[in-house]
């Protein structure tokens, strides 16, 4: 396997192991995951109190995993584009069948809110013009994958598309513009302290598309969390991060919080998602975002084989084949240097 392959797909198993591994501690605080788990040391069955995720075994994904593989799918699809209207109508299949099968585990706030506006006829530039929470950062891992962040408006023009049906905002780009430069920065052969460099510089610049909504400057928070727990013992550094960072849906705390669990680990996959499972609050986000940025600069080989397994024999989760597309589309995109889908 070569270097980037490896590192792509570390991006996106990193992100269903953040994710899963904090599945069964999405929603409770962190004392009480302290209490429950003590320690958090592996993938967890969720209990049955947990109103989320109730019922799901040890090693599954959630939302996520799931929509960041249908957006990895309609960049495959769209050439290295993707409609917002074909987005909207996938998600609103995946909540459908989640909700067939008894799930609690569907739509985001923000994603709901927008959906909702599209059935009632909204357009779809229009839809998510309140949209502020994580949604469109947690599933943005394909477009790192799929895309080099030169040149820089051709990236953050992939990166809105991916955002515009839900969270066409400031703050919610800034937050997928952070994580997608991350990824596709460890992808390309970042270190990690050039992926967090890209994180901030593209959330600056997601922060000057969309519409306008009040909330903190998420690239200030990025920088401000990575340094703020560097150097603490791992319990302090957690406890600081859920006082001070936060861990809610919000994309000012979400995604600074990805960050700062990323410096506690030192970019260690398998570490990034324990910690943040510790965390509680939307932990399984957490995750999946600091899962997918070590992942990328760490490769797929530096993720526990076992742990790999059991994502993909739980889920049915064969990332494989769709990671090596999206590479494909990368290739062309810095062979013509344009940063825009390829022209068939």
């Amino acid at each position: 396997m070569n270097d980037q392959l490896d590192r792509a797909l570390g991006a996106y198993y990193g992100l269903a192991l953040g994710d899963a591994m904090g599945m069964p501690t999405q929603v409770m605080s962190r004392e009480e995951v302290v209490r429950v788990y003590g320690t958090v040391t592996g993938f967890e069955p969720a209990r049955p109190d947990n109103p989320v995720s109730a019922g799901m075994p040890a090693g599954s994904v959630t939302d996520d995993t799931d929509q960041a593989v249908i957006v990895g799918r309609l960049i495959d699809e769209g050439r290295g584009t993707i409609d917002p209207l074909r987005l909207a109508h996938e998600l609103l299949a995946w909540e459908k069948e989640m909700k067939a099968k008894g799930s609690f585990d569907l739509l985001g706030p923000s994603t709901k809110a927008a959906l909702d506006a599209v059935a009632r006829g909204v357009p779809a530039a229009e839809a998510g013009r309140n949209g502020s929470t994580n949604g469109a950062a947690m599933r943005v891992t394909p477009v790192g994958i799929a895309f080099p962040t030169e040149p820089s408006a051709g990236f953050l023009d992939r990166v809105v598309e991916s955002c515009q049906v839900t969270h066409d905002t400031t703050v919610g780009i800034a937050g997928a513009a952070a994580v997608a430069a991350a990824v596709s920065t460890g992808v390309g052969g970042g270190t990690l302290d050039e992926a967090v460099a890209a994180a901030i510089a593209a959330a600056r610049a997601g922060a000057r598309r969309g519409h306008w909504i009040a909330g903190a400057d998420i690239a200030t928070r990025i920088e401000w969390a990575w340094q703020l727990v560097r150097d603490l013992p791992e319990a302090e550094a957690l406890d600081r991060i859920c006082a001070l960072v936060g861990t809610s849906v919000a994309s000012q705390e979400s995604v600074p919080a990805a960050f700062a669990v990323l410096a506690v680990a030192g970019g260690d996959p398998w570490r990034s998602a324990l910690l943040a499972a510790s965390l509680g609050g939307d932990c399984d986000t957490i995750g999946a975002i600091a899962g997918a940025v070590a992942g990328s600069v760490a490769g797929l080989s530096a993720l526990p084989a076992e742990a790999v397994g059991t994502l993909r024999t739980v889920n049915a989760l064969e990332l494989e084949p769709l990671t090596e597309r999206l590479l494909a589309l990368r290739e062309r995109a810095v062979r013509t240097g344009s940063g825009h889908p390829p022209v068939s």
